[in-house]
C-alpha cells in the first residue's frame, strides 16, 4: 500500500520547517533567560515542534518512494555536513533518520518486535554513554559528535543541546510501529516527545555520567512501552 502525504500535512510540515529554520538561524538574538526557563522552553516548545515533523510525515511510512527519499536525504545530509551548513543539515539529518526508521519498522512482523527492541536498546545506550563510544564522542570528539547528532539551540545563547541520530531513529521506529500495529500512536508520540524533555532536564541539573550527558533511549523506550503496555501484553498472549 502506498499513499501520498495529505496536502494539509505537507503544508503544515513546510510551515514548521520554515519556523524552526528561522529559530535555528536567529536563536542567539532572542531573549536570554535562566536555566529553568530555557529547560522549559526546549522541553515544552522546541522539542515538540521538532518532533512534530516525524508525526506529520507518518503517512509516508507506506509510500513506495520512501527508499529513494531516504537515500536522497542521507546524501543531502552528508553534503550539508561537508559544506558546514548546520541549519539545512539538521533538517536533512532529521528527515534521513526518520525515513530510515520508517523503513526499519516496516520489517517488523508484529508490535512485539518493537517492544523487544525497546527493552534491549536502553541498556546498550546507557553503557555507550557511561563508558562506550558515545562517551568518547561527546567528551573527546565533539567535532565528530556534531556530525552524528541534531542540535536544539538555546534561545539567547551560542550554546545548544543535542540528541544523537540513534535517538531520532528509534523515535521513528517506535512511532511507525505504534501506527502500524494499532497501538496508541498519538499518546505514544506525546510521551516519547516529553521523554526527551525529561532527559534534557535531568542532564541539565545532574552530572551522573561525568560530562557525557544522559542516555535518551531509556526514557524514550518507556515512552513507547508504558502507554501501550496493555495492548502489547494482549498481543503477546494472542501470539502464544
Amino acid at each position: 500500500m502506498s499513499a501520498p502525504l495529505p496536502v494539509a500535512r505537507l503544508a503544515a510540515g513546510a510551515t514548521l520547517v520554515a519556523v524552526l529554520a528561522a529559530y535555528f538561524a536567529l536563536h542567539e538574538r532572542l531573549w536570554s533567560a535562566g536555566l529553568g526557563l530555557d529547560v522549559a522552553f526546549v522541553a515544552f516548545v522546541l522539542l515538540p515542534l521538532l518532533f512534530a515533523l516525524p508525526w506529520l510525515a507518518l503517512p509516508a511510512r507506506t509510500a513506495r518512494w520512501l527508499p529513494v527519499a531516504a537515500a536522497l536525504l542521507v546524501a543531502g545530509a552528508i553534503l550539508a555536513d561537508l559544506a558546514e551548513a548546520p541549519v539545512p543539515g539538521a533538517f536533512l539529518k532529521l528527515g534521513a533518520v526518520t525515513a530510515v526508521g520508517f523503513l526499519f519498522a516496516a520489517l517488523f512482523e508484529s508490535a512485539l518486535w518493537a517492544a523487544a527492541i525497546a527493552i534491549v536498546v536502553p541498556w546498550i545506550d546507557a553503557w555507550s554513554v557511561w563508558r562506550g563510544p558515545t562517551r568518547h564522542l561527546v567528551t573527546k570528539r565533539q567535532d565528530l559528535f556534531s556530525s552524528f547528532s541534531i542540535p536544539f539551540p538555546i534561545p539567547g545563547e551560542h550554546a545548544a543541546g543535542a540528541l544523537g541520530l540513534p535517538d531520532f531513529l528509534f523515535f521513528a521506529v517506535f512511532l511507525a510501529s505504534a501506527a502500524r500495529f494499532g497501538l496508541r500512536a498519538r499518546l505514544t508520540w506525546l510521551t516519547m516527545t516529553l521523554s526527551f524533555g525529561a532527559t534534557m532536564a535531568l542532564a541539565a541539573y545532574t552530572d551522573i555520567f561525568g560530562g557525557a550527558g544522559l542516555p535518551a533511549l531509556p526514557l524514550l523506550a518507556a515512552g513507547f512501552l508504558l502507554p501501550n503496555l496493555d495492548r502489547l501484553v494482549s498481543k503477546a498472549r494472542r501470539s502464544r
